[in-house]
């Protein structure tokens, strides 16, 4: 009999449809049969001696919830027999798309601890916390959707018992050493991070929108040419790029696809056709390295009357030092057209890049002073040096790219801008190990948006960050930080940014989530923690932050309004 390898996760979820996403560990039909009536079902397709299958459900009903099981060759195998976990459901959209939308959101889940660990060395994980709770009390509110922003693995920072599973098969005294190969060790990667019972519980009921960052394939993953050339000349990146392109596009790119994208994605209908779509999928991401142009990982999703744009930050950089950017002209513009295609329809902009638009001030200088010295602004000598310095300190986030960085503040104040402007443009980040609110202001009084424009920053989920580091990023953010940042400038021979910000929120160290909670043109954010109880050992969430960022009903329509927070609840100073 067919079994459940991984899964279920719940992915795309609209008014009337939702998908399915299943790993099983031989071929078979999936079924997804609802209590309502509604079903779908599918033969697996294989990948690399892997079955899988993306089951598009229809027939729900808008505004509903119903429970769900998975059946392969018509016996069911989900929910588990244990009973552990409240049915797994998909909740439906409305379609008036007025209903409030909770979206919870972070980055950089480092594998999951065993539960008979001893110690967990980056703390209490904050999505399995989050599962748990929720778990346990199936009458708490629930977020709608779940952002993943990046790092969701990591290929290149084994946990120790992965290590040793690929010390069973081959040599890790060579390399790439105790860092995942190919295929086949990615699969593992992802067992390991989405078997943990309660996240596998909270994936199969709560949909969820995903983006890689570097860490999904490896560290400073496109840093920069010498970067790329320094890693294609090894003998085993080119194995590692292809398992890392391939795996990312089974297990997250295609659940972030609607069901009428899906149909109409030519690969993906060879694969599903083929006997074994291995070399279809290989040859996809051989292409994808080689060519940019050759995938899109970007994508939009309208979520009634908010509409989320989620921008690929890794995959599409031009490296070429006289021309970098972030994004190449064609996701530039594919970029645009996302935003500001059909504007007046939404009433919140969110924009996912792992990594954030707005950083610490002294950082975000340093960033475009390492690439004017790179670009050899000060010479060869200050362009060698500065070289090994990005790539040491990971000076690569929109900072790095000054023309791209102005270009996405442009296009932010354009959406932002007008008698269609949406209430809020929220720009939502990982990446960097803390949290943390941020809200520009443009210098020019005619480019200045009429819309609430924040940065919103959340990592880790689950990863830790030393005190040197937390103490960086604090001074960063500090005034002397921000005049040692314009010295700094000033000998890269940087011009000044667009828009000037200023924290509002943060920073915030430790495992967390955030959640932005939309209703009409009213928007709340919470920050919640993962923390251990001292006395009773137990873990909860915590909620550190709460603030209304646009309310029509407080202080007009921007309203700014913080509310309590229990003072054993907050967190540290600075």
């Amino acid at each position: 009999m067919a079994g459940l390898r991984l899964g279920p996760l719940l992915r795309h979820v609209d008014a009337d449809s939702a998908t399915v996403w299943v790993e099983t560990d031989r071929p078979c039909v999936v079924r997804i049969r609802c209590d309502s009536g509604a079903s779908g079902a599918q033969r697996t397709w294989q990948v690399a001696g892997h079955h899988y299958a993306l089951v598009p459900v229809t027939g729900l009903a808008p505004g509903s919830e119903t429970p769900y099981q998975v059946l392969l060759d018509e016996q069911q195998v989900w929910p588990l027999p244990d009973g552990r976990f409240p049915q797994s459901t998909i909740r439906t959209l409305t379609t008036s798309g007025r209903a409030p939308l909770s979206i919870a959101f972070g980055s950089c889940r480092w594998s999951a601890t065993p539960a008979t660990a001893a110690h967990d060395p980056a703390g209490p994980d904050a999505l399995d916390t989050l599962a748990a709770t929720l778990a346990a009390d199936p009458t708490r509110e629930r977020p709608d959707v779940l952002l993943l922003l990046g790092d969701q693995v990591y290929a290149d920072q084994t946990s120790e018992a992965t290590a040793q599973k690929l010390a069973e098969h081959r040599d890790t005294s060579r390399p790439p050493w105790k860092q995942v190969a190919d295929y086949e060790e990615y699969t593992h990667l992802y067992y390991e991070s989405w078997l943990a019972p309660e996240v596998r519980w909270l994936l199969s009921t709560v949909p969820s929108c995903m983006i890689f960052d570097d860490h999904d394939v490896i560290d400073d993953w496109n840093t920069s040419a010498a970067w790329l050339s320094r890693m294609r000349a090894t003998s085993w990146w080119h194995e590692r790029i292809l398992g890392g392109l391939m795996s990312y596009w089974v297990y997250q790119h295609l659940g972030n696809l609607p069901p009428a994208e899906l149909a109409a994605d030519e690969l993906y209908a060879q694969v599903r056709a083929a006997d074994d779509g291995t070399d279809l999928v290989r040859e996809f991401a051989a292409g994808a390295d080689a060519d940019p142009a050759g995938a899109r990982w970007s994508y939009r999703r309208d979520f009634g009357r908010v509409r989320l744009v989620m921008i690929d930050t890794r995959a599409t950089r031009v490296l070429d030092e006289g021309s970098r950017a972030m994004l190449d002209k064609a996701e530039g513009e594919w970029l645009r057209q996302a935003v500001l295609d059909g504007r007046g329809d939404y009433d919140h902009l969110l924009l996912g890049s792992s990594l954030p638009w707005l950083l610490p001030h002294l950082i975000h200088a340093a960033e475009g002073w390492n690439a004017a010295l790179c670009a050899g602004e000060r010479g060869p000598r200050w362009a060698r040096s500065s070289e090994f310095l990005r790539q040491r300190a990971d000076l690569e986030h929109w900072a790095a790219f000054p023309g791209s960085f102005a270009a996405l503040t442009d296009l932010i104040a354009e959406a932002g801008s007008g008698t269609n402007a949406p209430a809020t443009v929220c720009v939502l980040s990982g990446d960097v190990h803390h949290a943390y609110v941020a809200e520009p202001h443009w210098r020019e009084a005619g480019r200045r948006p009429t819309s609430r424009v924040l940065q919103l920053t959340c990592s880790p989920v689950h990863n830790s960050i030393p005190g040197s580091l937390q103490a960086g990023f604090r001074f960063g953010w500090s005034r002397a930080g921000r005049w040692l940042g314009k010295l700094v400038a000033r000998h890269g021979r940087l011009g000044r940014p667009p828009v000037k910000w200023r924290r509002t929120g943060g920073p915030w160290f430790g495992n967390q989530l955030m959640t932005l909670t939309l209703a009409g043109r009213t928007a709340r954010i919470a920050l919640d923690q993962a923390r251990r109880e001292k006395q009773s050992g137990n873990i909860r969430l915590v909620t550190v932050w709460r603030e209304v960022v646009a309310d029509s009903r407080v202080g007009g329509e921007n309203g700014d309004v913080h509310e309590s927070v229990p003072e054993a609840d907050r967190p540290n100073p600075g």
